[in-house]
């Protein structure tokens, strides 16, 4: 009998993880993923609008509407009774983002940062066999100081609990999809599982007799060929400009109460976009994509147009449209301008004065193109807003096209629900929604594949 796998979704925005999942089990053909539990909630909003749309698509779900601080050890021990085997989640990233400037960044050390260590807080009483997670690929790099280091914790912390980690920087645009979204995912596994116990075996077989390679090629199939990204993101078999490199976390053990704190203090290596971490030692290589054909926007914008005209018809989908397209001459010689090549004299604090310059990009996004990255901002005025151009003239993405891009189905942020009423959400919500989601096909994928190697 195939496995099943009881589901928390953490820091759940929207629900994209699910999404994710529920896609796959549509590929697989049977409900192997089921997600019995999520948590959203975002401390610095009065109104808990990500919230109510789960309510609103998943009225059968629990879910707990409070700040993950504030989720009791007990609750988590009852999801380990409930036998939930995966924790997934897009931890919130805001101070590891390139959105904030170094000045501004903290880390593993920043308000929202530190709500990594819920995770662990929940491994450590829920105890799943796997985790699937998300962050943005600058993770790898923070903080600028010490680049490294905080991921370089994170692994220790899963190392701790006696767990195994790979990880993948993943361009969505390089596997299909119409956007360029650079994200980390980590397939995170007990290692007493099945997944861990064959994993071991394959990778003890394949180093066998390669002593007279240096330490780091002793590992490089798993990471190019037989791990589970490589397996569902294929990539070229060797790293880009020889780039690999092996070390431990720490010289300490993992039981030693200062491991952690060792590894803060003292952490310096390499870590690329791909790797593995066993047993406090990881293993990385700055691998290069096999690029498949993506889809581009002006697909997006294809797909969301028979979409509407078809539930709501042909009119009233140019009266919909119109919402979007600028009039204003201000607003258009606005982005004319953010989007244009500019050096600017800035002032420091102390009287410093130097020169700030930015390259121009494309007057406006390009159909034949996938999209570029969503941020939060997506709607406003500024340099990251995507800027269309047709026969009628300039306009925004609307929020069903924001949907597209980000693997969501039509019209999936337009409702939530409050006290069992129905209610419509602004437009500017929908954006932040999407800026804050990741792209559902590629947990799809990651799915389908855990599900194959638990299965094989």
């Amino acid at each position: 009998m195939s496995s099943k796998f009881k589901v928390f979704s953490m820091f759940d925005g929207v629900g994209g993880f699910i999404i994710g999942l529920n896609n796959a089990n549509k590929k697989l053909g049977d409900k192997y993923f089921h997600t019995v539990v999520s948590n959203q909630y975002e401390p610095s909003r009065k109104n808990q609008d990500a919230f109510e749309v789960g309510k609103y698509h998943f009225p059968d779900m629990e879910h707990i509407g409070k700040d993950v601080q504030e989720i009791d050890n007990k609750k988590f021990e009852d999801l380990s009774k409930e036998k939930v085997s995966m924790i997934v989640g897009g931890f919130p990233c805001q101070d590891y983002s390139v959105a904030r400037s170094k000045k501004h960044e903290m880390g593993i050390e920043g308000k929202k940062g530190v709500l990594f260590w819920e995770i662990i807080r929940a491994v450590n009483h829920i105890k799943p066999n796997y985790l699937i997670l998300e962050n943005v690929d600058r993770l790898l790099k923070s903080p600028s100081n010490q680049r490294g280091r905080d991921f370089a914790i994170m692994l220790g912390a899963f190392n701790q609990l006696g767990y195994s980690v790979e990880w993948r920087v993943i361009n969505a645009a390089d596997y299909g999809k119409p956007q360029r979204r650079r994200r980390v995912f980590f397939f995170v596994y007990k290692n007493n599982t099945l997944i861990a116990k064959k994993i071991n075996k394959e990778f003890e077989k394949k180093i066998n007799g390669l002593d007279s390679l240096v330490e780091e090629e002793k590992y490089d199939d798993y990471i190019f060929s037989t791990g589970l990204f490589a397996r569902q993101f294929p990539i070229e078999k060797k790293p880009n400009k020889k780039r690999h490199f092996s070390q431990n976390l720490s010289e300490l053990d993992k039981t030693d109460e200062n491991y952690i704190v060792d590894i803060s203090d003292n952490f310096t290596g390499a870590i690329w976009n791909s790797g593995v971490m066993r047993d406090g030692k990881y293993y990385t290589a700055d691998t290069i994509p096999i690029v498949e054909k993506c889809k581009t926007l002006g697909d997006v914008v294809k797909q969301a147009k028979n979409y509407y005209v078809k539930k709501y018809g042909k009119d009233e989908y140019e009266r919909y449209l119109d919402n979007y397209y600028i009039q204003d001459k201000e607003k258009l010689k606005k982005f004319e301008y953010l989007r244009g090549s500019k050096k600017i004299e800035r002032t420091t604090a102390d009287g410093h004065t130097w020169i700030y310059s930015e390259g121009g990009m494309s007057p406006h996004d390009k159909f034949e193109l996938p999209a570029r990255t969503m941020l939060t901002s997506e709607g406003s005025v500024n340099r990251s807003t995507h800027f269309l151009k047709d026969e009628k003239g300039y306009r925004l993405l609307t929020p069903i096209e924001a949907e597209l891009l980000q693997g969501f189905p039509e019209e999936w942020t337009r409702y939530k629900n409050i006290d069992n009423k129905k209610i419509e959400i602004s437009d500017k919500m929908r954006y932040f929604f999407m800026g804050n989601a990741l792209v559902t096909g590629i947990v799809e994928r990651i799915s389908i594949e855990l599900y194959k190697m638990n299965n094989n």
